[in-house]
């Protein structure tokens, strides 16, 4: 059986056009998702700074107010001792000789000390 060749002088050129885009068209679009990425994640950064900055300014707003707060706590704490101490003692007794109030400062001691 004779095989089948293509005619003599081959065949005639035809103008077929190429499948898809250029390649310079698939890089545009690469870089244009590419460059929309990193302006999103550039503000995302920036609204992370902001969000921090605005925390870190309200804690020390709020500083004083709680300041004061813990301040009324410890003077009602004092109060209450004073009281405790003339029911106990039927006087009044000064650790400091002097009028001026002394932030008391507590040490916690353990128990049982082992050596």
């Amino acid at each position: 059986m004779a095989q089948d060749l293509p005619p003599q002088g081959g065949y005639e050129p035809r103008n077929l056009p190429a499948r898809g885009f250029r390649p310079g068209y698939y890089l545009l679009g690469m870089f244009a998702i590419m460059g929309y990425g990193w302006y999103k994640y550039i503000k995302g950064v920036r609204e992370l700074n902001e969000l921090g900055r605005e925390k870190m300014w309200s804690r020390i707003h709020l500083i004083p107010l709680l300041q004061a707060e813990n301040d009324r706590d410890q003077v009602r704490r004092y109060w209450a001792d004073q009281d405790r101490e003339q029911e106990l003692l039927g006087k009044k007794t000064r650790v400091y000789h002097s009028d001026r109030f002394v932030r008391p400062t507590y040490g916690i001691t353990p128990t049982n000390i082992s050596k």
